[in-house]
């Protein structure tokens, strides 16, 4: 007998850029980027519209700048993020008790487990009244994909991008696998790619006519053997209900070793940025940074330095990260770079600058421009306003910043629920001007639905 088609999987559209677009009404409809803003920025969502332009998430910034110039770049408000998250997660586990979530936006749902859905049929009601759902109560968007494997339910929520709802039948995994390219199973990065590509391996299908002997040769006993599986529609792994995260880590493993211990260095900031980005992403914070380092001969080394708190500051995790390097003797080359963090914690201790390093650092000031005197002391009270983080004006109402800079700061003043806003600027000081929390997206119904 075929499995039903019970394992859904969840992908926000565009989650956080989405997000931002619902909460401010000038941005619908426009290329919008959400990512650090710094010389070091990195991307973390792009929106529909500025993928367009090719911005993609883990671009630099600066580079996303020159491709989309007159896109709004927007500061993550990870805290409001996760507010959403929670009440879509909430959602799923309506519908079951096996919800593993990946990260904010994203979530596999064992249907036939909650008894909410047990053939093609009752899986695709549940997944229509789930994006109904979502937009109800959310004002976003979310694609979904049902199959019988976690697999395919994610390549088929792929399909499914944007808005949409894609149901691979039992008995057409084949077929519908076959042409498709190598990287679209799990695990083959560009790297694996680019290997079965010179091995003449470009599609699904011909994995399979390769042969399992053939991928062992070419990928080594455990790969091989898992992607002629995968290739094969084989996916028995089983949905796994949330469990505790010990550790938080990222790393790359590199086709050709590194020499130049400054890209080493640079590629160990970059690698902490993300690693940071994961743990914002999951509402955690970490006190012990771990540093990984595979050299040339296949040698692993593994450092870690223990702070005095939890921290989730990537300016914080940089630098530790950096001084393990220090420790590390790279001669020869390094084919593989990990950061990691770990000792877990959901909150956050301040000015760990200045407990990692014994100094105190203003990191309000951390993504000034290297021209700029570090003697002005405008610069920092103006980056007290953050571009896109939310204001209230004693007299104009609730509002977001746009951008500040030359001693002042430029607000527009909108909500959810509102027509786009106008636009005001006031000096950075002005005192009936103030932080504020972001207002709620189910406001947006009260100015009918959007695609975001």
């Amino acid at each position: 007998m075929r499995k039903a088609p019970t394992i859904l999987h969840l992908d926000m559209d565009a989650f956080y850029a989405s997000a931002e677009q619902a909460s401010k009404p000038s941005l619908r409809g426009k290329a919008v980027v959400v990512g650090g803003l710094g010389p070091r920025g990195v991307v973390a969502t792009a929106s529909y519209e500025a993928r367009v332009f090719g911005v993609h998430s883990a671009m630099p910034t600066a580079q996303a700048r020159r491709l989309a110039p007159n896109a709004a770049y927007l500061v993550p408000r990870f805290g409001f993020y996760k507010a959403i998250s929670e009440q879509v997660m909430g959602l799923l586990r309506e519908l079951s008790p096996l919800v593993e979530p990946l990260s904010l936006d994203e979530a596999f749902v064992d249907l036939e487990a909650g008894g909410a859905a047990w053939d093609e049929a009752s899986a695709r009601l549940v997944g229509a009244k789930l994006r109904a759902d979502i937009r109800a109560g959310t004002g976003l968007t979310g694609s979904v994909g049902l199959a019988a494997s976690k697999m395919l339910a994610k390549i088929a929520s792929e399909q499914a991008k944007p808005d949409g709802l894609v149901v691979i039948e039992p008995g057409t995994e084949r077929a519908m696998l076959g042409p498709m390219s190598v990287r679209t199973l799990p695990g083959v990065g560009p790297a694996t790619g680019d290997h079965l590509r010179r091995a003449g391996i470009h599609t699904v299908d011909e994995i399979v006519e390769a042969g399992e002997d053939e991928l062992v040769r070419l990928l080594g006993k455990a790969h091989g053997h898992g992607l002629y599986a995968m290739a094969l529609a084989r996916d028995e792994r089983a949905v796994v209900a949330e469990r505790e995260a010990k550790s938080v880590s990222v790393e790359d493993t590199y086709d050709v070793d590194i020499h130049d211990r400054v890209r080493v260095g640079l590629e160990v900031q970059r690698l902490a940025d993300r690693c940071v980005r994961r743990l914002r992403e999951a509402g955690l914070s970490g006190r012990t940074i771990v540093l990984k380092v595979r050299r040339y001969d296949f040698s692993t080394l593994t450092r870690s330095e223990t702070l005095r708190g939890p921290t989730d500051d990537p300016a914080v995790v940089r630098e530790a990260a950096l001084r393990l390097l220090e420790g590390v003797d790279s001669t020869g080359g390094v084919r593989l770079l990990g950061v990691g963090v770990s000792g877990l914690a959901d909150f956050t201790q301040e000015d760990l600058f200045a407990q990692a390093a014994g100094k105190i650092v203003d990191h309000a000031a951390e993504e000034v421009a290297d021209d700029v005197p570090a003697e002005s002391r405008d610069v920092v009270v103006e980056r007290r306003w953050v571009a896109g983080h939310d204001v209230r004006h004693a007299e104009y109402g609730h509002g977001w910043v746009q951008g500040s800079g030359l001693g002042r700061v430029t607000v527009r003043f909108e909500t959810p629920g509102s027509e786009p806003g106008r636009v005001r600027t006031f000096l950075v000081d002005d005192p009936a001007l103030e932080s504020a929390e972001p207002l709620p997206l189910v406001e947006v119904l009260g100015s009918g639905p959007h695609r975001p």
